[in-house]
């Protein structure tokens, strides 16, 4: 009778911690967001709190001269900087206060769509039960906890804070005109002419004729034309500007 001598299996190791959130936008396409942690955000609150207080400081040195009627007008300015103004900034703003602004975040819909009036009323509104017992300590364990870092006022909203992604800018090239290689040029080849011709502001010129000269043997172009000839078909490889 034979035995059979089980395989030891691999050890199934936990997925890494992925801070990405997926959604899927009304069109079918796969919007990837990165939700902000608990310590950027707290940056971010701590600069629109700084703000707030700076302008109330001047309204009410201004309206120090008038009064009562400077003093009802303090109550009423108190109760619109302090409630209102997250709210007209991050719907008016694309979803930005200027803390968030300056850390590079927005606040969105779940979906990935801009925040509306009422989510963004709700989650401001309910910031004083985030704050609860003290300092935002049911705030902070509600991000802790949580896969996409929402507080209780996101929960309730259906909002996330995410990191504002950049839009992608094309290359800068050297201006020449675009020309065709004599053959069909490998995938690694394009990469390297697409390179040589972005970075050539950063090298000198003897290195930019050095490279050149060897980028350009395949293609059998004399080296006085090398960096015309690369130029010229990195220009035609990305397409018109």
């Amino acid at each position: 009778m034979l035995e059979t001598t089980a395989l030891p299996r691999k050890a199934t190791l936990p997925p890494p911690l992925d801070t990405r959130y997926q959604v899927e936008t009304p069109e079918g396409i796969d919007l990837p967001l990165r939700p902000a942690g608990l310590m950027v955000r707290t940056l971010a609150f701590s600069i629109d709190l700084g703000l707030r207080g700076l302008i109330l400081g001047l309204l009410f040195i201004a309206l120090a001269f008038l009064g009562k009627l400077g003093a009802g007008l303090g109550s009423i300015l108190l109760f619109v900087v302090s409630w209102w103004y997250m709210v007209l900034f991050e719907v008016l703003n694309q979803g930005r206060s200027p803390g968030k602004q300056w850390m590079g975040l927005r606040v969105v819909q779940d979906d990935g769509t801009p925040i509306g009036w009422s989510s963004s009323l709700l989650r401001n509104l309910l910031r004083f039960v985030d704050m609860l017992p003290f300092g935002y300590f049911l705030g902070a364990i509600s991000c802790l906890q949580h896969p996409g870092f929402k507080r209780l006022g996101d929960l309730a909203a259906g909002t996330l804070v995410i990191y504002r992604e950049h839009p992608l800018t094309r290359p800068q090239l050297p201006a020449a005109e675009p020309r065709r290689p004599g053959f069909a040029l490998t995938l690694a080849e394009q990469r390297a002419i697409l390179g040589f011709a972005e970075r050539q502001g950063e090298l000198s010129e003897a290195r930019v004729n050095e490279l050149a000269s060897i980028l350009a043997q395949p293609l059998q172009v004399p080296a006085p034309r090398a960096v015309d000839e690369l130029n010229g078909i990195a220009r035609g490889l990305l397409g018109p500007a």
